[in-house]
């Protein structure tokens, strides 16, 4: 019964709509906040650029940290997979849109070469905090 609530309470990745603020004439701005948008404390922003369609970013999960991703250029398709092995296949390629991606939920990245990806994180960047061996993922998705 006690794996059945902590199954109950897995936190799922979803899309997240920022509001466009603008028209084509003048442009657009898009605003997240934390604890609105954003559903935590932002402790982290970092982007990547110019990575080669061939290359796979990702394979790994974070044990307590939770992730926005935003493609603010270009385009990005995301795998998913949550400890409850529920998969999902997510593509970004709309600045106004983000992916929630919760903790503990093993996720892969696979980039227009032109994409940049923004990425703000609940937490700053600890070697500690990732799962970076898919069979030790799976190992704690026996709860």
């Amino acid at each position: 019964m006690e794996n059945m609530s902590i199954i109950e309470n897995i936190k799922k990745p979803y899309l997240i709509k920022f509001n466009s603020i603008g028209a084509p004439a003048i442009g657009y701005i898009s605003v997240a906040e934390q604890q609105c948008e954003i559903p935590f404390d932002i402790k982290r922003v970092y982007w990547t650029y110019f990575t080669p369609e061939r290359i796979e970013r990702g394979g790994h999960a974070n044990i307590e940290k939770e992730l926005v991703l935003v493609a603010v250029a270009g385009s990005i398709i995301i795998e998913t997979e949550t400890i409850t092995r529920k998969k999902e296949t997510f593509q970004l390629n709309k600045p106004n849109i983000g992916l929630y991606i919760p903790s503990l939920c093993w996720h892969k990245m696979k980039y227009t070469h032109n994409a940049v990806q923004m990425v703000v994180a609940s937490n700053h960047y600890s070697e500690n905090d990732y799962i970076r061996d898919y069979s030790i993922f799976l190992e704690k998705a026996n709860v």
